[in-house]
């Protein structure tokens, strides 16, 4: 056992998340998921993003034990109950998400929203997928970061530049790949909720004028034509990257709320509604760590 694993047991083995969670009657939590996968696969692409079936059936119950889980766009209301309540949501549209993932869900009749860019749909491997390759490290972080400065995030570009570097891609599993459209119908079918997650997954924070305005506007328009009573008016800003610029084109753009991937407890009286935090949740957390995270507690 790592120290890591040790403390967060620790700490929940002493109640601690059941005092930050008093804490938090009054607060939302919103969960920022990206994949789900079947059981024993072997795990290829950018591995944090890629929660095996078990573990998050795990979340699950444990939220469910501590939360009142409530559709996204309940977070709007006043807390009605002595526990703080949480939203499942998921970025991407992943097909594991919205087919494995939504299978748990649906299991325990759970709500859930996908946050959709359109222009990824389609059984395409995202690109941070296939530069991350088949090893525990992960994409390389100066990559990342000329990724999403000098290639402003776009998977086209990003590609180009890792071939000019003489980088390496690797094919992952279906099941790593973007849903097409029909599968995001059949996910909405079932419940599921669709909000908007940009048009091609730029940085938004890189973009200005009409190119921004095309990234805020093409979605919502795409996803009211086609799934209008599952749309919920929100954004997740793509890779966690907002600006004062993207914030004030969501807004312009009819956005109700605009999420990070970043930040915690969404306390309504202090967020404003275009930069609300969300809590990421990686592939690689405990079930200790979850509920400590949960909690809005960070044991290391």
């Amino acid at each position: 056992m790592t120290l890591k694993s040790f403390v967060e047991l620790a700490f929940v083995g002493a109640g601690l998340p059941r005092l930050a969670r008093a804490a938090h009657r009054r607060d939302a939590l919103v969960l920022a998921y990206h994949n789900v996968v079947p059981d024993g696969e072997r795990l290829l692409g950018d591995r944090s993003l890629h929660l095996p079936r078990r573990a998050f059936a795990g979340h699950l119950d444990a939220l469910a034990r501590s939360h009142d889980i409530v559709p996204l766009d309940d977070i709007e209301q006043p807390a009605a109950g002595a526990r703080p309540r949480a939203a499942i949501t998921f970025d991407d549209a992943y097909r594991g998400a919205l087919t494995v993932g939504l299978e748990e869900l649906a299991r325990r009749g759970l709500p859930s929203t996908v946050f959709v860019a359109p222009g990824i749909l389609g059984d395409q491997t995202l690109w941070w997928d296939a530069l991350a390759g088949s090893g525990a490290g992960g994409l390389d972080p100066a990559l990342r970061e000329r990724a999403l400065t000098e290639c402003r995030g776009r998977g086209d570009a990003v590609l180009e530049l890792a071939s000019r570097l003489g980088r390496s891609t690797v094919a992952v599993p279906p099941w790593a790949r973007t849903a097409t459209e029909a599968e995001l119908g059949s996910a909405v079918q079932a419940g599921m909720r669709v909000a908007s997650h940009s048009w091609s997954h730029a940085n938004l924070a890189a973009l200005a004028g009409d190119e921004l305005a095309h990234e805020m506007d093409a979605p919502a328009s795409w996803l009211t034509q086609r799934f209008a009573a599952a749309y919920v008016p929100y954004l997740a800003y793509p890779y966690g990257l907002t600006s004062p610029e993207a914030e004030s084109a969501a807004g312009r753009a009819g956005y109700r709320r605009a999420f990070r991937v970043s930040g915690g407890y969404l306390r309504s009286a202090a967020n404003e509604p275009l930069a609300c935090p969300r809590l990421n949740v990686p592939a690689g957390i405990s079930r200790a760590g979850f509920v400590l995270k949960a909690a809005g507690i960070r044991a290391t």
